[in-house]
């Protein structure tokens, strides 16, 4: 799938909505009795327009999905709008006052900048009834975008290769991880760990595995701490597990020439064995597989090699949020089509994606995941301390979601910066922590 930028990272899901899962910009709100429920009123008739980094399916799916709905709502139109540079170039509109009517919110957009720029669609507390992911792009208790699917963070294998190395089962520490990794390159000719360090969003999923320490307040602890590079705390084991294991030589050769599209078909061949990143990538990689005459079967997921009380532990989170535009002249249209296409459309089944709407049931992968004895967590956003994290990450200009300073990391390990493991922690915690100071006081 041709995959958009996203978040400071252009992060590409498999919805075409975010890191750059491939994000989609499409939107998502309630289901159609809720969306009438919240909404402000007005005929469901006339043409929206909606904003979508989906440029692979712009010209299929989508104008397949919107036939359907302009079939339920005689009198509508929904035209599609791709954008490349998703993140960039609807960052731009946001500021020129057009945007469209339904689009994905960019991770540009603080919390607090929410009300300005999209329609609130309900409370917190009334659509987390109906709704997973509603807090996620909510403020002052208001929801004001609704994830199109969510995804589970982890390690995508081919486990052809990782049996080769007399591994079957998922690593449950770093060190049983990095000795797989050794065992890889010891035993057949694959990549271990394909960083997809050129792209630079893939990196951003270290950042992803906060639910490893099973503690459902860690969004709310994290910008209260002012060292979170210590032994120990979710940063430290994350970032130093991708430190070691480059440090160990133990993914590609020159990590300047890596080439995420080209990275689907290396995985699926078993070229390459590992890649941290999203449950949306795994019908990617299996798509690969299919095209290049492998067996998909090989490409499962397995959970970040680490376990609290014994167990293993995995995020999951929406994919990019979508809402209404503030600007929209055609305002209940546009909720219509937001509340259908989240709960009617099937597009989070079609893309194998986590349902939005509570009681769907999970894709296949994930339930393969969850067999793993993986418990999945979703984490609440902070709310004492809504807003203060991404204060902070543009105080101390530390990207945590994205790949600026992850891959300062991997020059540093491989040897091409100045530096080891414990100087540039240190760096980090510096940084932070004064930056922290301002923004808590």
């Amino acid at each position: 799938m041709t995959l958009a930028g996203l978040k400071m990272i252009d992060r590409r899901r498999f919805l075409g909505l975010g890191a750059t899962v491939a994000g989609v910009a499409m939107v998502a709100g309630c289901t159609g009795s809720a969306g009438q429920e919240t909404n402000a009123g007005g005929e469901i008739t006339g043409e929206i327009t909606v904003l979508t980094n989906r440029t692979d399916l712009a010209g299929t799916a989508l104008p397949a999905y919107a036939k359907k709905f302009e079939a339920k709502y005689p009198g509508t139109k929904v035209s599609f709008e791709a954008v490349t540079n998703y993140e960039g170039d609807v960052t731009t509109q946001l500021s020129s006052g057009e945007y469209g009517d339904v689009l994905l919110i960019p991770n540009t957009v603080a919390v607090h900048q929410l009300g300005q720029f999209f329609e609130p669609l309900g409370g917190i507390d009334e659509l987390k009834t109906r709704y997973r992911f509603t807090d996620e792009k909510a403020f002052d208790g208001q929801v004001y975008g609704i994830s199109l699917g969510g995804v589970a963070n982890g390690l995508v294998v081919n486990r052809r290769v990782w049996g080769l190395a007399g591994v079957t089962a998922p690593p449950t520490t770093p060190d049983e991880f990095l000795a797989g990794l050794r065992a890889i390159k010891d035993k057949t000719e694959a990549v271990p760990f394909y960083t997809n360090y050129k792209d630079g969003w893939p990196l951003s999923f270290f950042n992803s595995q906060r639910a490893i320490l099973a503690d459902p307040a860690i969004n709310e602890k994290f910008p209260a701490d002012p060292a979170p590079w210590q032994p120990g705390k979710v940063a430290y084991l994350a970032d130093g597990l991708l430190f070691d294991l480059v440090a160990g030589g133990l993914n590609e050769k020159d990590p300047l020439t890596t080439n995420w599209e080209g990275s689907k078909p290396m995985i699926a061949t078993g070229k390459v064995a590992t890649m941290l990143l999203g449950s949306w990538a795994v019908p990617q990689m299996r798509d690969a597989a299919k095209a290049a005459g492998a067996d998909p079967a090989d490409i499962v997921f397995w959970p970040f090699p680490y376990r609290t009380g014994g167990k293993f532990h995995a995020r999951i989170e929406g994919d990019y949020k979508a809402g209404v535009s503030s600007t929209s002249k055609n305002k209940a249209t546009a909720r219509a089509w937001l509340d259908w296409f989240v709960a009617e459309s099937g597009f989070a089944a079609d893309q194998q994606a986590i349902p939005t709407v509570v009681g769907q049931p999970l894709p296949t992968a994930l339930k393969d995941f969850q067999d793993t004895g993986v418990e999945l967590l979703e984490l609440p956003a902070a709310t004492t301390n809504a807003g203060k994290e991404d204060e902070i990450i543009k105080e101390s200009e530390i990207d945590l979601a994205g790949n600026i300073y992850r891959q300062k990391l991997v020059d540093i390990a491989r040897g091409a910066a100045k530096g080891d493991k414990a100087s540039y922690f240190a760096e980090l915690n510096k940084r932070w922590g004064a930056a922290q100071s301002r923004v808590m006081k």
